[in-house]
């Protein structure tokens, strides 16, 4: 954990076949963590490899080598830009004096110091404790470093099985704590939907601009800085679109390519609010210059919330303040002809940011015509709140509805549809008679 912003730090990554630039590109990333954690980074070192070192990640020669630039630079500690395993942990350590840093654990560390909610804190506190679990073998004294001593030796114990116990009952109280704050979101959420306003979501890469926009959007005062996960707790705000037509816009925790696994799983109640979501607004930093890989990491994690979500998603090309004018809008126009370009800062765009989501969330209104029968009276009841019941019409057996819903409300209603409702038989005539 980077405890000092005056500490400095040496980055270390590998190249297993990668292009440079694609190499070069992530370890200015993993700069930009260690200085958003409060290090300085004082050099950096790049082994190709063909797959990582079991023992070391890097090759023991480059361990040397590093330990030489550790003592040339007086750095605190070495942070590698991939997700070390424990006995990788052990055996470097035990090389060096300087602490060692994996990404999961900076990014873990970054957390912790943004994260503002009880919720937010209790989802990265638990983030935190199953990545340290497996990484107590060995470590000793040297807890602190991943975050600090755990409990105290009992009578007849080892540390590292007090440790590990007292670690497996945080996180059962942890899981109960995240369980019963889900519940409250979740009433939250329904209320919301009850309210029967259009829902949203800004998600994108981290630092894509996406409370700056929701501040233009709403009106909303949300802190922004240029700096990786700014903004971690979930925002909800109220905005207006062209017509009148209020709709809740509702920010999200940013991606990042290798987000640690244990992030996502501590955060699943906050990414699932995502799934309640009317329209995904998918913000991509247009001046970064690898925009295109954010994009699809983006994807790739919003896959595995929801593999539907790409019918939901409208891409907004932020900063094209911060660009030159030219071919390059043209062509992604044409490649990505319903995005939309804006500029959060300054407000290009942003009249015609409104008039695409609204045009996006009238497209998801589907008019069907539903037989509902009496004994199904709780859809029906679930039919009126959600929906816009244009007429009805009794039938011995059945409604006769026509009504305008979303596409949720939609794939309820698809089995009493025309196409799939079998209508009771109305004719009485006698079967033998031709």
């Amino acid at each position: 954990m980077v405890e000092n912003s005056k500490e400095k730090a040496i980055i270390v990554g590998l190249n297993t076949g990668k292009a440079d630039e694609d190499v070069d590109r992530s370890m200015e990333e993993l700069a930009l963590l260690a200085e958003t954690a409060g290090a300085s980074v004082a050099d950096q070192v790049v082994q190709k490899r063909n797959a990582p070192d079991p023992a070391y990640y890097v090759g023991r020669g480059k361990i040397e080598e590093l330990m030489s630039l550790v003592e040339m630079h007086g750095a605190a500690m070495i942070i590698f830009n991939d997700e070390l395993s424990p006995s990788q942990i052990r055996n470097i350590d035990q090389l060096t004096e300087a602490k060692v840093i994996d990404r999961t654990n900076l990014i873990l560390d970054i957390f912790a110091r943004r994260a503002l909610s009880r919720e937010g804190k209790l989802q990265v506190e638990l983030a935190q404790m199953n990545y340290l679990l497996p990484r107590l073998i060995g470590l000793g004294n040297q807890l602190s470093r991943l975050g600090g001593g755990i409990g105290t030796r009992g009578p007849g114990e080892t540390q590292l099985e007090v440790d590990r116990r007292v670690i497996r009952r945080r996180i059962t109280d942890l899981k109960k704590e995240i369980k019963s704050l889900r519940k409250h979101r979740s009433l939250h959420r329904k209320q919301r939907e009850q309210n029967r306003l259009n829902i949203i979501s800004l998600v994108g890469y981290t630092n894509a601009g996406k409370s700056t926009l929701i501040n233009a959007l709403t009106g909303a005062k949300l802190y922004t800085e240029d700096k990786l996960f700014a903004t971690l707790d979930p925002i909800v705000r109220r905005g207006t679109l062209k017509g009148g037509q209020e709709v809740l816009f509702t920010d999200t925790v940013g991606f990042i390519e290798k987000l640690p696994r244990q992030l996502v799983a501590a955060f699943q109640a906050t990414l699932e609010e995502l799934l309640s979501a009317n329209l995904l607004l998918h913000v991509v930093d247009l001046s970064h210059p690898d925009y295109y890989k954010q994009i699809k990491v983006v994807r790739e994690h919003l896959a595995a919330i929801d593999p539907e979500h790409h019918r939901r998603e409208l891409l907004v090309f932020n900063k094209v303040d911060q660009v030159e004018a030219g071919s390059e809008k043209t062509f992604l126009a044409r490649e990505f002809p319903s995005a939309t370009f804006i500029s959060a800062k300054t407000g290009e765009g942003l009249d015609q940011l409104k008039e695409n989501i609204a045009a996006n969330i009238n497209q998801q209104r589907w008019n069907l015509k539903v037989f509902i029968p009496y004994s199904e009276g709780k859809l029906y009841s679930e039919l009126q709140e959600e929906g816009e019941v244009q007429s009805v019409k009794s039938k011995p057996e059945y409604l006769e509805i026509i009504a305008a819903v979303d596409a949720k409300m939609a794939a309820k209603l698809e089995p009493y549809t025309e196409d799939t409702f079998q209508k009771p038989s109305t004719n009485n005539s006698d079967p033998d008679k031709d």
